[in-house]
């Protein structure tokens, strides 16, 4: 009996990480088509960084809300229902090239779709099914699966858009989308299944539980990293191409550097799963912001070479979104799993609105000045201020009081 639910958990999790895989692989390489729908279409880059920058909220502003949907009827449709919105967004980018267009196909629908099959629906519907000690080693599996999905598609659109153009690539990367679908029917919630067990929480409803998380101030200092963290990895999935450029190198750099961020995630998700069951996940967490701050000064004062971007994108890419594992850790040692899809999903909005600014203020930079220096100086300073946020983060559970 114990061998068959181990088999059966371990296959909802690959799953879920081939999900995740499928979801940040159309989003993390959305950077790559900033030049040539710029080249093809007239549109400037600002605009195409604002319609990228209104998806990066998107993204986040739909997790609360799928999440919260999946705790109540299960995650299938949700998933279900996010695979179809998310072709259909990239399927409609190719004929709607304008500003509003794209901010409808790229900023709304394709963000909405990747939202719904990301890390708060997929952790949230694993965590439940999982003892305590195999959680964070399964978010660190599952987050390495979207890092997978950024290491596999970024090559292949460069290559499919220099030999076929980025029409031909978004429509290819719509199609490949579709592949969530039969995944889906894995999570679905058998008849009778009971949602997942509220452990050492009296469980008074949502509502009540969202009252707790809001004036706990852990989970506030929580948020208040991922916001930061959402600035780094928008401003770079976005706008690093752009800096390749503005340094003279090709573009196979870019997609070469991109990939490379999600290949060394792939590590430093695994690890940072390993090391939060046995570690404390607010000091994991702290020593990833820190780092940040460190490799960003150390790439400025580097010559702007190919190699200097590779060993960037390497060393930054073990941090990428490594910090997902133990932030939603976390949410769940604060608050249990029942509502862990809503809380953990309320805080990667956080990550999202950091997101939002970190692409649209790259691209208001580079008009403004010719260059993005000032979003580097900005990013070391917001890695340093998450750095410190997570050292008062008690990472115990919080016992609600009775009612």
């Amino acid at each position: 009996m114990n061998a068959a639910r181990n088999s059966s958990t371990t296959g909802l999790v690959i799953a879920a990480a081939l999900i995740l895989m499928l979801t940040m692989g159309a989003r993390q390489t959305t950077g790559l088509f900033v030049a040539p729908i710029h080249l093809d279409t007239g549109v400037g880059i600002a605009t195409i960084s604002l319609a990228l920058a209104i998806g990066q909220f998107t993204w986040g502003a739909v997790q609360p809300v799928f999440g919260a949907l999946a705790d109540r009827y299960g995650p299938e449709p949700v998933l279900v229902g996010g695979g179809l919105l998310l072709a259909a967004g990239l399927a409609l980018v190719p004929f709607l090239p304008s500003g509003p267009g794209l901010m409808l196909s790229l900023g709304l629908m394709t963000a909405a779709g990747a939202g719904a099959g990301s890390f708060s629906i997929l952790i949230g519907a694993t965590a439940g099914r999982l003892p305590p000690e195999r959680r964070s080693s399964a978010a660190g599996l599952i987050n390495a699966g979207g890092s997978l999905g950024q290491f596999v598609f970024a090559p292949v659109l460069q290559l499919v858009i220099g030999a076929a153009g980025w029409t031909v690539a978004m429509l290819g990367m719509a199609a490949t989308s579709l592949l969530t679908l039969p995944l889906a029917r894995l999570f679905r919630r058998r008849e009778g299944e009971a949602p997942p067990a509220h452990e050492g929480f009296e469980d008074r409803g949502l509502r009540h539980q969202l009252g707790v998380a809001a004036r706990d101030r852990s989970y506030w200092l929580l948020h208040l990293g991922f916001f930061t963290c959402g600035v780094h990895v928008a401003f770079l999935v976005t706008h690093l191409p752009g800096e390749v450029a503005l340094c003279g190198l090709p573009a196979s750099v870019s997609a070469v550097s991109i990939a490379l961020i999600g290949l060394f995630n792939i590590a430093g998700s695994l690890a940072a799963g390993k090391l939060g069951e046995r570690f404390r996940m607010k000091w994991i967490l702290a020593a990833m912001y820190a780092s940040r701050a460190v490799l960003i000064a150390l790439f400025l004062l580097a010559p702007p070479s190919a190699w200097t971007f590779y060993l960037f994108a390497a060393g930054l890419g073990f941090t990428w979104l490594a910090t997902v594992p133990p932030t939603a850790g976390l949410v769940g040692k604060l608050f249990g799993p029942r509502y862990l899809g809503t809380l953990f999903g309320l805080t990667l909005l956080s990550h999202q609105v950091g997101g939002f600014f970190g692409a649209w203020l790259g691209g208001v930079a580079l008009e403004a000045t010719g260059s993005y220096q000032w979003m580097w100086y900005a990013d070391m300073a917001l890695a340093l201020v998450a750095a410190v946020a997570n050292a008062p983060i008690r990472e115990r559970k919080l016992v609600p009081a009775a009612a």
